[in-house]
């Protein structure tokens, strides 16, 4: 009965981790309406996307995608609308973790306004439209909604959400026959030593591209993003596909997703990060051009973490850590994230959130690692929850500032706050870990790792206590055993 007693205690214990040198004065339900006045400060309830600012009426067009130009009914960027889409699929999930019907079918409903509202704005999802105003234009713009369209098929299985994921990355690796691009790939047989592997972040002209060249700019932002919806289609399309022999496929097989996933990491691990887990935002030619951004941080955490996921080659997880280390030493300012004062730029908070989860609880983490990487982030939710404009409920994305109930709140930054909470939950025990609830073997006895792996069927409390010390999954809790 001792170590049945000490394995309670170390469960509550867990719960109360990141909270032991943070007082933390918010709980599910305010996190919950954190992310409901969220949306009611900016989702336009009429077309069901998002507004670029809280002065905005609507959200209508671009506006060249500054709110500084003082055009009214602009829309937040396109790619950042992909961000705050996730954040609906991470609510559903979260209430789906919760066992919460009620709030799985409001989010769902959501989800389905929300996908409706930016596939008819964004010009059905042609991802071959370059239209400036509400087309695409840029190759990381298209990879976020990739990335976002995989997640919405695999929370929602509609093979719509598939197919225009596996599209949108075909336009990109493969390039348009009716733009003119090369494609996003720079592919080693083309372009020879240094010039070659990776990806190119945009093509010129818009309308009309010409070939790429040696030197054009291979950022951060679309290579790291590039791995990671490489990753979650290697996840998601059936097995058994045979290899397409078109020119510019519109979908891969299982295998070369993984492929892709791997090499393109490969290059941007060497090339655009140097040995404390900094990343660079790209290359022109010569050396890598090293400026944090925390949502380059984020997304190299993220294809690192997946990688491990498929492969559990541990590398890819010590690469994962150190740059989430970098961005607690570096990035931080007495423990509170940077505000990185940039039209858009507050978006990074929310990628950040996407990322940081899965380290921290699908990569079989040593308690020591959660532990410390839990405060990190409990620290700076309480800290934006403590200095938000507590009349509209929203937080101006500069954490360590008060927002003020006078203050013009952009889409951008606020979305930081909520989408941390929506990820790191109040409650631990509502805390998201793997979907092995939907795994047909999934008993309520059976053990997991925090990244789904089963540990054993049909275990009993006297086994579970002779495990190794770890954070696993029992009776669908998490338990720590020390």
């Amino acid at each position: 009965m001792k170590r049945l007693s000490i394995l309670i205690l170390c469960l509550s214990a867990f719960a109360g981790v990141a909270s032991a040198q943070t007082t933390i004065t918010y709980d599910n339900e305010a996190q919950w309406k954190a992310y409901e006045d969220f949306n009611n400060a900016f989702l336009d309830k009429s077309k069901y996307i998002y507004k670029a600012d809280t002065k905005q009426p609507g959200a209508y067009h671009r506006g060249n995608g500054y709110r500084d130009n003082d055009v009214s009914g602009c829309a937040a960027a396109i790619w950042c609308q992909a961000i705050m889409y996730d954040m609906v699929i991470n609510a559903y999930n979260r209430a789906k973790e919760e066992g919460d019907e009620a709030r799985m079918r409001k989010y769902q409903t959501l989800h389905n306004n929300i996908y409706k509202g930016e596939k008819a704005h964004y010009v059905n999802f042609d991802f071959h439209n370059p239209n400036t105003n509400n087309g695409w234009f840029v190759y990381d713009d298209i990879m976020w909604w990739t990335c976002a369209l995989a997640r919405a098929y695999k929370t929602f299985d509609k093979s719509e959400y598939l197919s225009y994921s596996e599209r949108s990355f075909c336009r990109v690796w493969y390039g348009s026959a009716k733009v003119g691009d090369d494609g996003s790939y720079a592919d080693p047989a083309r372009f020879e030593g240094q010039y070659g592997g990776g990806m190119f972040w945009e093509w010129q002209p818009i309308e009309k591209a010409n070939p790429h060249k040696p030197g054009d700019f291979r950022s951060a932002c679309i290579n790291f993003p590039t791995v990671i919806a490489a990753c979650l289609l290697h996840t998601i399309v059936p097995e058994g596909r045979s290899v397409p022999t078109a020119a510019r496929p519109t979908m891969q097989t299982k295998e070369w997703y993984l492929e892709k996933a791997k090499e393109v990491y490969a290059w941007a691990d060497k090339t655009l990060v140097n040995s404390s887990g900094r990343v660079a935002d790209g290359i022109h030619g010569g050396g890598p051009e090293f400026t944090d951004h925390l949502y380059n941080q984020a997304t190299y955490i993220g294809a690192s973490c997946m990688l491990y996921k498929l492969t559990g080659e541990v590398s890819y997880l010590s690469k994962a850590r150190r740059a989430a280390d970098y961005v607690i030493n570096n990035m931080c300012t007495a423990g509170i994230l940077k505000y990185e004062n940039g039209y858009e730029q507050g978006i990074y908070a929310a990628i950040y959130a996407q990322y940081i989860k899965m380290l921290v609880y699908e990569c079989d983490l040593s308690l020591a690692y959660v532990k410390k990487y839990l405060t990190h982030i409990q620290k700076n939710i309480q800290k934006a929850y403590t200095n938000m404009d507590a009349e509209r409920g929203i937080q101006i994305g500069y954490f360590a500032k008060k927002t003020a109930s006078t203050d013009v709140v952009e889409s951008y930054g606020a979305s930081g706050m909520p989408a941390l909470m929506l990820m790191f939950p109040a409650s631990d025990t509502a805390t998201p870990i793997a979907d092995v609830v939907e795994r047909k073997y999934d008993g309520p006895s059976d053990v997991y790792t925090p990244d789904g792996k089963l540990v054993m069927k049909d275990a009993t409390p006297e086994q579970v206590r002779e495990f190794e010390s770890g954070l696993y999954i029992f009776q669908r809790k998490k338990i720590l055993i020390k």
